[in-house]
């Protein structure tokens, strides 16, 4: 009688620094991949540290407003009960640039997006996901990042996270569909927040011209083919700009779910300095 690989399950897309072209192969049919044993273990602790200490300093009113973000959040005034996100962290938080930095992270990145690839001008977030109710951010909905910018053409792109906190279904974690940063998804003229498309974006973006095989939800609902991507602490995980992917609310209201996130372009680099807005397309 055949049995069922558990181990393939449990650690689905997950490669060492060891074998970057496996993980690019994996990143390339599946679009999305994690990455094991890539951040020392005293550098996250610094991470942690740096990244903690910028989230009072925001909620104390010690740094200034570029640094706390009200919108991505589900309700502005929750801002100023508790920091889910504290902005451009990395100007706060050097030990970020040193893990951005490590050579096998920037030998993966050069294959997937060119040797010219370059960092999101939007910089990098500190998120802090919490189900209780003085957060203003537990979950998002269905989306694909390029979808938050679809007017300018700095795509293709992937994102990372790097998780201070392990995930699970407690605490929440990553669904994706698996593949569909191959389709051409079409922009988000219709979405659940009211949002409008900046004049000149495209019908749809993806690496094929292939149309989804079924519309992209506008809430959290259940999709064909997604798959849960967990993380251990450490773990960091790279997905396209392309991909169609949410972010499930924890089960345990004592939990929580902390990570650093960014992304880089691959696109057109006269944007680099562009500000590029934000299209809140995402259910929250």
């Amino acid at each position: 009688m055949e049995t069922l690989d558990l181990a393939a399950f449990t650690d689905l897309g997950v490669h060492t620094p060891d074998d970057l072209p496996a993980a690019a192969e994996f990143y390339r049919r599946w679009g999305f991949v994690v990455l094991r044993d890539l951040i020392p273990t005293d550098l996250l602790e610094t991470i942690e540290a740096e990244c903690v200490l910028a989230q009072r300093g925001v909620l104390s009113g010690a740094l200034a407003g570029r640094h706390g973000s009200t919108k991505y959040l589900d309700s502005e005034d929750k801002a100023e009960r508790f920091v889910n996100y504290v902005e451009h962290v990395e100007e706060l938080a050097p030990s970020i640039g040193t893990a951005l930095a490590l050579p096998a992270l920037r030998a993966l990145l050069g294959d997937l997006l060119g040797p010219d690839f370059w960092p999101s001008v939007n910089g990098v977030v500190y998120q802090d996901a919490r189900p209780g109710r003085e957060s203003g951010y537990s979950r998002i909905g269905w989306h694909a990042d390029w979808q938050a910018v679809p007017h300018l053409d700095i795509w293709p792109g992937t994102a990372f996270t790097i998780h201070v906190d392990g995930t699970s279904p407690a605490n929440g974690f990553l669904r994706v569909v698996p593949g569909s940063h191959l389709w051409a998804t079409p922009s988000p003229y219709e979405n659940v927040n009211g949002a409008v498309v900046p004049e000149g974006a495209p019908a749809a973006r993806g690496y094929t011209d292939t149309p989804p095989p079924f519309p992209m939800p506008l809430g959290f609902e259940k999709v064909r083919g997604e798959l849960p991507v967990y993380a251990e602490r450490g773990d960091v995980i790279l997905h396209d700009a392309f991909l169609w992917h949410s972010a499930a609310r924890a089960t345990d209201d004592a939990t929580i779910r902390r990570h650093v996130r960014g992304g880089w372009q691959g696109g057109d680099p006269s944007f680099r300095q562009t500000e590029t807005g934000f299209v809140k397309n995402a259910a929250r």
